[in-house]
């Protein structure tokens, strides 16, 4: 799949560097969606709302901000709205992290994103709080370095907030970033803010609804796999290709006759 970026490059004969590599987590690196939906289940139940995970789990991925009004239709700035946001923070942390697992190859394609000098920048609407206990789970606290979280965005996915403040902290443009996320609110937010993004079935929705990423694969351990194939490999090797055609020319060893007219070729010979 040739996504909107590569095809501008085609246009303009050259390729958009790439610098750096925005990471959502919960879905896309740790297995967690399931987890975060039960949670906010527990809570929300705890508060007298008899709602299932099963309704909770389309909206993950989202804000709480927007998650909580959808639900209850309480605003998550109003004393009720952020004890029910506390209260699933604490069940989470207490009930489920402990079982929070990384996908399978997930720290393996960090490793291999860093060997390339790409820059990694969290970009998600966990808090600052709860992002350090994902990363501890994950494997990998050195994110905590250059990750922006809820903290970092007025609002939060879908709108592109997030992203924004992360393309800022890669110190990029928007166009020398490529996205990692898992559902369509990662889509959505990552579009907007003009940054090409793969979107990873693993986190639970189907193509359908991760429609308008750049490509989708499974999982972290496809896109190790076939890294070479994904977009963020094809941008490496065609900044590459582009490097050599832009310096060949000039640093090709010069023919003794090159330059020459017709008739100075031949008194050369």
């Amino acid at each position: 799949m040739t996504s909107r970026v590569e095809r501008a490059d085609a246009r303009s004969g050259d390729v958009v560097p790439i610098e750096a590599v925005l990471l959502d987590i919960d879905g896309t690196l740790l297995d967690s969606n399931d987890a975060h939906a039960q949670a906010w289940s527990d809570a929300l139940r705890e508060a007298g709302y008899d709602i299932g995970s099963e309704v909770v789990r389309p909206l993950v991925g989202m804000g709480s901000d927007k998650l909580v009004p959808e639900l209850t239709g309480i605003d998550a700035e109003s004393e009720g709205g952020k004890r029910l946001v506390e209260r699933r923070k604490e069940i989470f942390a207490k009930e489920y992290l402990p079982a929070i697992r990384p996908f399978p190859n997930a720290t393996d394609l960090l490793d291999r994103l860093r060997s390339d000098g790409l820059k990694l920048v969290v970009a998600t609407s966990a808090s600052d709080d709860e992002l350090k206990g994902l990363l501890e789970a994950l494997g990998d606290k050195s994110l905590l370095e250059d990750a922006t979280s809820s903290t970092d965005a007025d609002q939060s996915k879908p709108d592109p907030d997030i992203i924004h403040a992360a393309v800022s902290k890669a110190g990029a443009s928007a166009a020398a970033c490529v996205m990692l996320g898992d559902t369509p609110y990662d889509v959505e937010a990552a579009t907007k803010a003009g940054v090409a993004i793969i979107a990873l079935r693993c986190g639970g929705w189907g193509d359908d609804a991760l429609a308008g990423a750049a490509e989708v694969r499974d999982d972290p351990k496809e896109v190790l796999e076939k890294y070479g194939e994904t977009l963020i490999g094809r941008r490496l090797a065609g900044t590459a290709n582009s490097d050599v055609r832009r310096t060949g020319a000039a640093d090709r060893p010069r023919r003794s006759d090159e330059g020459q007219g017709e008739g100075e070729k031949s008194h050369a010979k």
